[in-house]
């Protein structure tokens, strides 16, 4: 592990993207004592950033550039290698650049994609890189803009030579384990396993952003509690048991206790997220694509991205309640002792929260035995201690010992303790969701995560009926009960079929 004493491996940087992004990284990479090129399409953004370099003394020098090839240019003859970092829209944008700089890399230089990437266009980039001799790294980048100025959390993959090159560096970079000082970052693995883990990394932020979400209007709608009331409950819960210093719920006491002009800013957004119906964010559609085609049920983590869909389209939603006239959420009477039921709220939440863990880290581990990554699925609980949306220190403290070394553990349900922790949190899921749905309130990941526990953990599940109805109308063949063999049996199509009705 890299120390702040020890010289860095590259004297500076190109950054390729001036945004929120890629500005807070030119500020970070200067801090710590590289120079740093950045090139932007906007000159606008390459503008502000040269302004806010003056603000401080940074250790490194910033240049910007509004030519591409006066960039490339800058970064020539002062390492052996040039080393850029990519901060930009996933797509066609990163190819773009790669093409116009093409004729300007030599072999041995080394790209870091930095942006939400689709790790199978990373893969295709590596092979082309490759050709020229150089290594493209798929880089995932948590956290933020924030955390891209102060120390995200990241997830690189792809070459291990060029990794152990630039590993000093993230190391200096990244956020630091507040409980051991370790950087949160590590090599995933080859090909587009970094990117792989960031997009999963994205997919269980949104069943947990979905989950908050719910429980704040259970709590505002259902228990008529105001902001500052129900930051206070979230400030409890961040501070003690299972859901203690969880950057969802941190940022959340900030945000229901900020006013500005005696008025809650919250009350000045709308219930309407677009970042994936105007395709500006793909991480959490790319993992529920994959969770599909790789066969790994994520109902938790689907059911937060659809409501994230619906919510996108207010104006067909609007349409829709005029025409269905369904109840709002209502406030939920009878409620005897409210303290025990805020209590089985945080239960819930908790149960849901490491629920959309399982379901993100079952399909690392499928993707990693798919693809032969040999992906860690402890480092990847140790490079989100820190620096990351999905930041939950006891959720970690619970999974990180567990899933050490594991690397093809794709039933996270098998392991004790964590099977223990869902077993008792499994009443107060349910009971919450007999009462949220009674008084109608919006519960789609709280709902979805019972239903997923009941089924994953069955063994009496209706599809008996489904697969016998499937046989009837298309031969599809079936296993029998209590057979050896065949119950429990591989997953794999069964030797038996029946004529129900003959053709």
């Amino acid at each position: 592990m890299s120390t702040q004493s020890e010289p860095l491996p590259f004297k500076c940087i190109g950054i390729v993207g001036a945004g929120n992004m890629g500005s807070n990284m030119a500020f970070a990479f200067s801090d710590i004592g590289l120079d740093v090129s950045i090139w932007d399409v906007n000159h606008k953004n390459v503008d502000e950033v040269i302004e806010g370099a003056k603000e401080e003394n940074y250790k490194g020098k910033i240049s910007g550039f509004y030519k591409i090839d006066d960039f490339t240019k800058s970064l020539d003859g002062r390492d052996d290698r040039k080393l850029f970092i990519f901060s930009i829209t996933h797509g066609a944008p990163a190819d773009k650049v790669l093409g116009a700089i093409k004729d300007s890399l030599s072999p041995g230089d080394i790209i870091l994609d930095g942006g939400n990437e689709n790790y199978r266009r990373t893969e295709r980039r590596q092979k082309e890189c490759a050709d020229l001799g150089v290594v493209w790294i798929g880089m995932g980048v948590s956290g933020g803009y924030q955390a891209a100025r102060r120390g995200p959390s990241l997830s690189p993959g792809g070459d291990a030579k060029a990794l152990e090159l630039v590993m000093p560096l993230l190391e200096r970079y990244a956020a630091k384990d507040s409980k051991t000082g370790k950087p949160c970052v590590t090599r995933i693995g080859p090909a587009g396993s970094g990117h792989f883990v960031k997009m999963m990394h994205n997919g269980i932020e949104g069943g947990m952003l979905s989950t908050l979400a719910e429980a704040w209007s259970i709590l505002h709608y259902g228990l008529g509690l105001n902001y500052d009331e129900i930051g206070d409950i979230f400030d409890k819960w961040n501070h003690e048991g299972e859901l203690r210093n969880n950057y969802l719920l941190e940022i959340a006491v900030d945000m229901l206790h900020t006013k500005k002009s005696d008025r809650y800013v919250l009350d000045e957004v709308l219930d309407k997220v677009v970042q994936d119906d105007d395709n500006t964010e793909g991480t959490p559609f790319w993992s529920i694509m994959d969770s599909a085609a790789r066969h790994v049920s994520a109902p938790s983590l689907a059911t937060a991205h659809y409501l994230r869909v619906a919510s996108g389209n207010r104006a067909e939603r609007v349409e829709s309640a005029k025409k269905l006239q369904l109840p709002s959420p209502r406030v939920i009477e009878g409620i005897q002792d409210r303290k025990a039921f805020i209590e089985t709220l945080r239960r819930a939440v908790y149960c849901t929260f490491l629920a959309s863990f399982c379901q993100g880290l079952e399909l690392i581990a499928r993707a990693s035995q798919d693809e032969g990554w040999d992906i860690d699925l402890g480092k990847c609980l140790q490079i989100w201690r820190a620096g990351c949306i999905i930041r939950s220190e006891a959720i970690a403290d619970l999974l990180q010992p567990a899933l050490a070394g594991a690397t093809r553990l794709t039933n996270l349900k098998s392991v004790d303790k964590i099977a223990q922790e869902l077993h008792k949190n499994f009443p107060s899921l349910k009971e919450l969701v007999i009462q949220a749905t009674v008084y109608d309130q919006y519960i789609p990941s709280v709902s979805a995560t019972l239903e997923y526990l009941k089924y994953v953990g069955g063994t009496a599940l209706p599809t008996k009926f489904m697969e016998g109805q499937m046989d009837f109308f298309g031969a599809h063949s079936y296993d029998r009960p209590g057979v050896e063999g065949e119950d429990p049996g591989p997953v794999r199509k069964g030797p038996h079929h029946y004529e129900w009705r003959p053709a």
